[in-house]
């Protein structure tokens, strides 16, 4: 008495037009903060142009992935292609852990033996930085996509360091003080390896088919038992595809006496739960009391 329930999601390609917009100014300003950070000999300068690089990495990559994660199942992949959206965090968090290795290393040497980097230079590039990042954010903020909302957080985010930036070189214009932006980068770096170790545990957490973190799994049991001619439930499993198409099979175990019609609006009852609840495909097995089942785990 199996049954499948498939709810499909229809992404919007609204976004595409403003977060290509955000990639192009991403990576033209982060070229211009690669050009600028050894023209004027600051590593924290270069450490952000490391962020931006990332940022505009994990929006190629992304688009690329969400493209390719849009395909149907196949006879190679029975539930699609959507767990392909993982491989751009994955890659993503790779390339970052890298390059901040290798910023916090020159970091370490600068701190140790302090260089002097042009504080007016570090000035003008940090008020590009704010200006570029406000505009790409505000236009962002504007968009209603969950895509666009994530990216606006990240240019949030750049908008702070450029400020850090900013106040670093503003005293070291005023005084000389060379370690300060070695510091600066060292901080850049750390806050970097910081979000990537955010994003590699919810990358592991959806590949080892963890309960998604949007998913309150008592709730829905909860809900499922207030339901009429249901006693229990068991064999309960959620996992999710991508960290937002969440998927579940449960078992209902209902009464004896429950009318054969009723058992359908039952289901219904449960995927109408569900739904409500975050969870996109459910493989629904009801069975009666007194009716065996080999898989149950009370």
């Amino acid at each position: 008495m199996g049954n499948h329930d498939h709810h499909h999601h229809n992404h919007s390609h609204g976004d595409t037009k403003n977060l290509t917009f955000a990639f192009w100014i991403n990576t033209l300003f982060a070229i211009l903060e690669l050009i600028g950070g050894l023209y004027i000999n600051s590593v924290a300068i270069l450490s952000d142009s490391l962020h931006d690089f990332g940022d505009s990495l994990s929006l190629g990559l992304a688009y690329y992935f969400h493209k390719k994660s849009t395909k149907k199942r196949d006879k190679h992949f029975s539930y699609g292609y959507k767990r392909f959206s993982l491989l751009g965090a994955f890659i993503n968090s790779i390339v970052l852990i890298i390059g901040s290795i290798l910023i916090i290393r020159e970091s370490i040497e600068r701190v140790l033996q302090p260089e002097e980097a042009d504080a007016k230079g570090m000035f003008i590039i940090a008020v590009v930085g704010i200006v570029v990042n406000t505009i790409a954010m505000l236009r962002l903020r504007k968009g209603s996509s969950i895509n666009e909302r994530v990216v606006s957080l990240h240019f949030i985010e750049d908008i702070l360091g450029w400020v850090a930036v900013l106040i670093g070189s503003v005293v070291m214009l005023l005084i000389d003080l060379p370690i300060l932006d070695p510091i600066l980068s060292l901080l850049i770096a750390l806050f970097i390896l910081f979000n990537v170790y955010k994003n590699l545990r919810q990358v592991f957490q959806i590949i080892l088919q963890g309960i998604p973190e949007n998913v309150n799994l008592e709730e829905i049991k909860k809900k499922i038992l207030s339901i009429p001619h249901v006693l229990g439930i068991h064999d309960v499993h959620t996992w999710s595809m991508d960290g937002e198409y969440n998927i579940m099979s449960i078992h209902l175990v209902l009464a004896d006496k429950t009318p054969i019609e009723e058992v359908e609006k039952i289901k219904n009852e449960v995927r109408h739960v569900t739904e409500h609840l975050n969870i996109q495909h459910i493989t629904i097995e009801p069975e009666f009391e007194n009716q065996a089942c080999a898989l149950e785990e009370c």
